[in-house]
């Protein structure tokens, strides 16, 4: 059996997650603080709806939540995984269950990740549910040339990002083909896109002032779906910002592992319900 933990991304936040950790590694907590300013604690378990979607506030959440709930799990039951990936900022746990950094060194990352992401300004995101992601594209062309396709999730679940009066003008248009479901994210960006450029040059020179350690397990990177070469990770978490998040490819690589069992670690379970039945292993995780 192969083992596999994924860490979800944004989307996964709420008011109440976490609940539960915080207090069982309150070293690591005191150290999310000092870096960050705030309570992450108070943020996570009672802080506004509002404030935890603002992206600056949202990832350093989800990191913090997710690391914590890895922690807990290998505590539980003292299992390590054989194979790890994250979904956009969920890929910052992973790197840090894979050994690329410590708990704050990935903190620090995320939460300069987030403010270079937060300063591209005022973006948008929208799930489209039902099309093939080359169709979506096709109609794409023919509906606005400002929109890029930023996640492709599963076979039919894909992930569209632009400003925000293209993002509503390509969904009404998409809500009104038989069989085609299309949601505003709560989002506060259009990430994974050409607007996010900026955002990427800002954060590059961050990234490289780090040294990674080497890698004790695979870690599938969102830019290429398949596992970081040593050497890699400032690189490809760069044009992580910038590039599509290839989702299905790491779920079907994963899935070609010798009999995957694979857990969601963090809160909620949006990248379980994107696996085809059989192949996720539930565990009672952390709100």
């Amino acid at each position: 059996m192969t083992v596999v933990y994924v860490f979800p991304g944004q989307g996964s936040h709420r008011v109440g997650m976490g609940e539960g950790l915080f207090e069982r590694y309150p070293h690591l907590v005191r150290q999310a603080d000092s870096v960050l300013g705030y309570s992450i604690a108070e943020l996570c378990l009672r802080g506004s709806a509002e404030r935890l979607t603002d992206t600056r506030y949202t990832q350093p959440a989800i990191y913090v939540v997710n690391a914590l709930s890895y922690l807990e799990r290998v505590r539980d039951t003292a299992v390590i995984p054989d194979i790890v990936a994250g979904h956009s900022v969920g890929e910052y746990a992973a790197l840090f269950a894979g050994g690329a950094f410590d708990f704050v060194t990935g903190l620090e990352l995320v939460d300069e990740r987030a403010r270079c992401m937060a300063s591209a300004g005022p973006g948008a995101m929208g799930a489209v549910i039902g099309l093939p992601a080359q169709e979506l594209r096709d109609r794409l062309a023919d509906l606005s040339e400002a929109v890029d396709i930023a996640n492709l999730n599963s076979e039919t679940q894909t992930v569209i990002s632009g400003p925000p009066d293209e993002i509503d003008r390509v969904i009404a248009a998409l809500r009104r083909a038989d069989g085609v479901t299309a949601i505003r994210l709560k989002v506060s960006g259009a990430f994974h896109s050409r607007y996010m450029a900026g955002a990427a040059e800002r954060f590059g020179p961050h990234l490289d002032r780090y040294r990674y350690g080497l890698l004790r397990l695979p870690v599938v990177a969102n830019a290429t779906a398949r596992p970081y070469a040593d050497g890699t990770v400032a690189d490809l978490l760069r044009r992580q910002v910038t590039a599509p998040v290839r989702w299905a490819e790491t779920v079907r690589y994963l899935l070609d592992q010798p009999d995957p069992r694979i857990e969601e670690i963090g809160s909620g379970d949006v990248l379980t319900r994107l696996l085809p039945q059989g192949v996720a292993a539930p565990y009672a995780r952390a709100s």
